[in-house]
């Protein structure tokens, strides 16, 4: 008989989920944690706890949290994000078809804002957690959110405000924008028209504009229904990217067309002198145009660069590089600035890019080991200055994952530390670090 394991390679290897929620403490180390790191690294991730998903995608969310304080590595704790369908299986949909926005995986990512931290899906509500990583419950801003919340905010470092915005698939508006104040609150909601329930995972935040992409993955009832990822590529729907001002959030959002594409994560975007708007993007060229795999071999992502002419309503993209990758970071502190580097997860590598030369530096983890998302963790004031980059890598050899801790200013060196995990990580998605 085939296995759930064998039958879906999402819930084989490292894709596998982990059936335990562990805590311990003072975990060995190779190499030297910097004294200044002191907080937590965290990181969101499917782990269904029934072991069986239709989708990578789907799986329960699991928050991988290792403590760093003091030179050492204090502890480390898994615990699930205990939402309503978690604890009692309750239903997106109901028999009358209302939709409960408290109920979805809370599987994507994991940030702070104004105090708060937050684990992410991006069709539900947020889930605050506890320094401990215990959940408190679903969040909505004090009663104002009335959609679902991307699960890739961004934090102005600038004003402190949080920027985000929530997608419909059966019901309009198909986009609204939101955006809470530096405290916290909800301040602004408005919708955005668009044609059609599209996936709109990520989008772009500078200190003038938001940048939504608006791209050819529509949602598929039928999918929907089959139990699968409910999205597929659409030639006829078209692909455009929606410029709005900050300082006129009701105001006109003024679409730029461009070549059809898919594009789950920029690495980020700036308001350039010349009155240009540039984005750093992961591109693929096309994305489930035949099944809702997540693993489609035949399309990758690269990095390109499109360059929004506001004058002349035109777009230029070019592409950067041609090795595929995912995951792409900066130091948040410049989120909508202009960055000189970026950090790309490129298979068995870990990549900092050079923005403006196009130069590459790449740390190798070695075989059969392969880095997740990389976060940057700051030494010191100066955005965009000397730090750290932390990921989970996992070791197919061992069977077991690390820490492992880089000089984001000498990538091609060996680890400043690794810390040794009492268990697997198995691969996910997003997440932070949170220093005290």
């Amino acid at each position: 008989m085939t296995s759930p394991q064998q039958a879906r390679p999402h819930l084989a290897g490292n894709y596998a989920p982990v059936g335990e929620e562990l805590t311990a403490y003072d975990l060995p180390v190779t190499g030297r944690i910097p004294a200044e790191l002191a907080g937590w690294y965290l990181r969101n991730g499917p782990n269904p706890a029934d072991a069986a998903s239709g989708h990578w995608f789907f799986g329960d969310g699991m928050i991988h949290g290792v403590r760093l304080e003091g030179g050492r590595a204090v502890s480390y704790r898994n615990r699930w994000v205990r939402t309503r369908s978690f604890t009692d299986g309750a239903r997106t949909y109901d028999d009358q078809g209302r939709r409960d926005l408290t109920v979805g995986p809370a599987n994507t990512h994991v940030i702070r804002h104004a105090g708060r931290t937050l684990a992410l899906v991006e069709t539900a509500l947020p889930y605050e957690l506890t320094r401990d990583l215990d959940t408190v419950g679903a969040y909505d801003f004090g009663g104002k959110l009335g959609t679902a919340m991307t699960a890739h905010p961004k934090v102005c470092p600038v004003t402190g405000e949080l920027h985000l915005f929530g997608y419909g698939m059966l019901e309009t508006p198909y986009l609204t924008y939101h955006r809470a104040d530096a405290s916290g609150e909800l301040v602004i909601t408005r919708p955005v028209e668009v044609p059609g329930p599209t996936m709109m995972h990520d989008f772009n935040l500078t200190a003038e504009h938001v940048v939504f992409m608006d791209l050819p993955v529509v949602f598929d009832l039928d999918l929907a229904m089959a139990g699968t990822m409910p999205y597929h590529w659409d030639d006829g729907y078209g692909a455009r990217l929606g410029v709005l001002r900050r300082n006129d959030p009701y105001g006109e959002v003024r679409w730029f067309g461009i070549d059809p594409c898919y594009v789950f994560h920029p690495l980020n975007a700036y308001d350039a002198p010349d009155g240009t708007i540039v984005l750093h993007v992961m591109r693929y060229p096309e994305l489930w145009r035949r099944t809702g795999d997540v693993i489609d071999r035949r399309q990758e992502a690269v990095l390109w660069k499109w360059t929004i002419d506001p004058a002349t309503g035109t777009v230029r993209e070019e592409q950067c590089d041609d090795r595929p990758g995912e995951f792409p970071r900066v130091d948040d502190r410049l989120t909508g600035l202009e960055a000189t580097y970026g950090h790309v997860t490129c298979g068995s590598s870990l990549v900092r890019y050079e923005l403006g030369s196009g130069a590459a530096t790449a740390h190798d983890f070695g075989p059969r080991r392969t880095p997740g998302e990389a976060a940057f963790a700051p030494a010191g004031d100066a955005a965009g200055g000397p730090g750290w980059l932390m990921t989970y890598v996992y070791d197919a050899g061992t069977d077991r994952s690390d820490l492992v801790i880089l000089d984001a200013g000498d990538l091609a060196a060996d680890p400043v530390a690794t810390v040794h995990l009492p268990a697997r990580v198995p691969y996910g998605f997003h997440g932070n670090w949170l220093a005290d």
